[in-house]
């Protein structure tokens, strides 16, 4: 029996049977499969153990067909090759077990099968890897079933597409689960980068006390992706960026870099603070929102010729409590982009006397000032960005700055990938990176007056950094994405 690293000795879950709706989906292929056998390897899956596939019976696999597809999955995309007596180990606890709506027989044959083979005490998860239209019908059949009592359930993003229909679906959910029992998924909450930002600002005396209006200009949080839709028309045009990314990823993170401290880190707490910021969120302003679309989007298989979906959106955001009043909180992500990059960076104030006369700006932009940046693209890194004198006679600045590394200053096969934990979270009933019902309806009620009334779509070109008026939106500052090199 493989045991943990001495990391995370003490995170082993109880004995588990884990079902995975989904399972031959991209997710699943992806994340979820190569997750489980790497936790496995690890040490940090229960002493017992069965890992149920399912998926409709128009997909349906036998027993060694689905530990084959395991096999191609973790083979193309795991970080540990499956091969030897881990392998053997894990495929020989996967079993599989199709499920329609009216006739989930072999689900239920399979997962009682596999909680005999534990025994008595076994606990269940569910995991809906499956597209958002089918969340209320697996809930519904787990209810039918009688798979629901004791079971926890994990459900992927995005969780609505709208206030109106997040209500419908939470109803439809605590019709079947109590909310201590779902765990509302979203990837960037499972990154070690992510959880290093609530380290850095509340483990540090230099930090936390200038961490509010009174030091701090604007923030930003940047998430580009070079690449395009990849071939999900059908998802990402009834989505689109602002559903797919700002509701779902980013105002996640935003709450955690403005959160007040928690009294602990334990879910209750932690949840708690964040949720206030959320409460504080003003609704988005659509005059402070930038809608882009990229060259060529309408161009690809299965998009609408005169569709409007933006692939792009950069957006203004406004906490209004006593620690950041004023302060403009600037949101992006987009499609097609220059770069992948995922960045915070928190921007101070530039001193009252201008001593330099090189800070100030002759186009009437700030220049470049102080600020502190923090890479959440695991394994992530963090810069503190400042100026000074260049060697030389004259009175002449440079901006320089020190970088922290996790590849450098960890060793990074004791981490684990923001899928990986958040499965152990799960399994171990640790709600605190997962979001409540309460607060994913409160995102959607300040999306409401930006989902009623979007601005029009403004063209970009693929590489690029979206359309121009993204400059005219964070004026007089800039965006930057600061690449953690000295100097840059």
């Amino acid at each position: 029996m493989t045991q943990p690293h001495p990391e995370h000795a003490a995170q082993r879950p109880e004995d588990h049977v884990i079902v995975l709706f989904g399972a031959t989906g991209d997710l699943a292929r992806r994340k979820l499969l190569p997750g489980l056998f790497h936790l496995a390897k690890a040490g940090l899956l229960p002493a017992q153990y069965r890992i149920v596939g399912s998926a409709p019976a128009r997909f349906a696999l036998t027993d060694e067909e689905f530990r084959s597809h395991a096999e191609q999955a973790v083979r193309s995309f795991g970080r540990a090759e499956p091969s030897g007596e881990s392998w053997q180990e894990f495929a020989r606890r996967l079993s599989f077990g199709a499920a329609d709506l009216g006739d989930a027989q072999p689900l239920l044959d399979a997962v009682r099968a596999a909680e005999r083979a534990i025994g008595a005490g076994a606990r269940r998860i569910c995991h809906l890897a499956v597209p958002p239209d089918a969340f209320a019908e697996v809930i519904t059949m787990l209810g039918d079933l009688g798979l629901a009592e004791g079971t926890r359930v994990i459900v992927e993003k995005p969780f609505g597409t709208d206030l109106a229909s997040a209500r419908a679906l939470n109803a439809t959910v605590h019709t079947v689960f109590d909310e201590s029992q779902v765990f509302r998924i979203d990837h960037f909450l499972g990154k070690e980068s992510v959880d290093n930002i609530l380290a850095l600002r509340f483990a540090n005396g230099l930090f936390e006390p200038i961490w509010n209006r009174d030091h701090i200009s604007h923030v930003q949080i940047d998430v580009p992706e070079s690449i395009g839709i990849e071939g999900r028309a059908g998802f990402f045009e009834e989505t689109g960026t602002y559903r797919d990314m700002i509701v779902t990823h980013l105002f996640q993170v935003l709450g955690i870099v403005a959160m007040e401290a928690p009294t602990s880190l334990s879910a209750g707490p932690l949840r708690a603070e964040r949720d206030k910021v959320f409460d504080s969120l003003r609704p988005v302003d659509p005059a402070h929102v930038v809608r882009g679309q990229y060259e060529g989007y309408r161009g690809e298989p299965g998009v609408d010729p005169d569709s409007q979906t933006e692939t792009f959106v950069a957006l203004r955001a406004e906490v209004e409590n006593w620690r950041w009043a004023g302060v403009p909180f600037y949101l992006r992500s987009g499609k097609s982009m220059a770069q992948r990059r995922q960045t915070v960076s928190l921007h101070f104030h530039q001193p009252p006397l201008r001593m330099f006369p090189e800070l100030a700006g002759a186009d009437g932009h700030e220049q470049r000032g102080n600020s502190l940046v923090i890479d959440f693209d695991d394994p992530g890194w963090v810069t503190a960005r400042f100026l000074a004198k260049r060697p030389g006679p004259a009175m002449r600045l440079a901006e320089e700055g020190m970088t922290f590394r996790y590849a450098d200053s960890f060793e990074q096969q004791t981490g684990l990938e923001a899928y990986e934990r958040l499965l152990l979270d799960a399994m171990l009933g640790d709600q605190s990176p997962f979001t409540p019902a309460a607060a994913i309806e409160r995102l959607w009620e300040v999306s409401a007056d930006l989902l009623a009334a979007p601005p029009p779509v403004q063209p970009y070109a693929p590489g690029s950094w979206g359309p121009a008026a993204v400059e005219e939106l964070v004026a007089p500052h800039h965006w930057e994405l600061p690449d953690g090199r000295p100097g840059y």
